[in-house]
């Protein structure tokens, strides 16, 4: 039996609980019924998918510092983005990416010992990039507060993102950040009174492989307007303290999926491109369509075959899976 209700909250050990084929097929027809038969595809940043080429770099405004060092990561993440920290360098490398194309851009970075960007240095850089270019531009937050917010969506900002955590134990431990569930609840907060589209992502496995407080931070994010919830599968990378752990299964990701989808049946559900490779990419992949997730990032070609045989009608974006169509 299962007992799912669209906009309930359910512990983990009642997801586990249940079949897990009837499960997913629940989900999945919720999913179509509200969202339809579709899939859409994601070539995120500069990445290389099916011949097509992403037009949506992903830009640290810190370079490769951050002085968090959070275990999952170690700054390894800021390494494949293009380094920038003064905002005159900020303007002159996205007046060259809108002429030669791009669609927009992500502006990330590392943090300070508060979590925080140093958002309010590169205001009147964002303001002018989005004045004098046709860049869309996506910002991952971080700890932020409603000063803030407000300033950047004043600036042209397009959409917000922000990692959702929901155990303070993994905030302590993993992102070695005291007090900083509470963090998170007040930024989500901010980033909720600005009304720009809201796209929460929680890492599912992010506490050493293990599901702690994922569904809590699910219903965190379910008390405000989100547009989009991007489900991340912690990957562990090499020279962190994370290294050689196991990523939580596919079914498990599968699960999640599933549980995100009746606590907030409206929004879209996408899938990152920040996921394990290999067979398991390809099983998570299976997973998540039989879940019936809505984005994808770089699909595996496996995946599109299921696609295509399941009837969805798939459109490739060459922008990451966090942008609002």
């Amino acid at each position: 039996m299962i007992p799912v209700k669209p906009e309930t909250f359910y512990t983990w050990e009642q997801v586990q609980s249940w079949d897990l084929a009837p499960f997913l097929a629940k989900s999945r027809d919720l999913s179509w019924k509200i969202h339809g038969k579709g899939l859409q595809c994601f070539i995120p940043g500069q990445m290389v998918c099916m011949g097509a080429r992403g037009k949506y770099p992903a830009i640290s405004l810190t370079g490769s510092r951050c002085a968090l060092k959070c275990d999952h990561c170690s700054g390894r993440i800021l390494e494949g983005m293009i380094p920038v920290r003064e905002p005159h360098d900020l303007q002159q490398i996205c007046k060259g990416f809108d002429e030669k194309g791009n669609i927009g851009i992500l502006l990330s970075g590392g943090s300070d010992r508060g979590g925080h960007l140093p958002w309010t240095r590169f205001l009147e850089s964002i303001r002018w990039v989005k004045q004098q270019t046709n860049l869309k531009i996506s910002i991952h937050t971080g700890i932020i507060d409603k000063e803030t917010a407000l300033s950047l969506k004043d600036a042209g900002i397009d959409e917000v993102l922000i990692d959702v955590v929901g155990s303070e134990e993994t905030m302590q431990q993993v992102y070695h950040l005291p007090n900083g569930y509470q963090a998170i609840e007040s930024s989500l907060a901010a980033l909720g009174s600005t009304g720009l589209p809201l796209i929460p992502h929680i890492v599912v496995g992010l506490h050493y492989g293990r599901i702690k407080g994922e569904m809590h931070a699910l219903e965190m994010m379910a008390q405000y307007p989100i547009t989009t919830l991007v489900v991340v599968v912690l990957h562990p990378l090499k020279h962190t303290p994370m290294e050689g752990l196991q990523p939580p299964d596919p079914e498990t990701v599968g699960r999640f999926i599933a549980a995100a989808r009746f606590r907030i049946p409206k929004a879209s559900i996408a899938l990152s491109c920040e996921r394990p490779l290999g067979p398991h990419r390809v099983e998570t992949d299976m997973m998540a369509l039989d879940a019936g997730i809505n984005r994808i990032a770089m699909p595996t070609e496996e995946a599109l075959t299921k696609a295509k045989d399941m009837g969805l009608d798939v459109t490739f974006y060459q922008t990451c899976c966090s942008k609002s169509y």
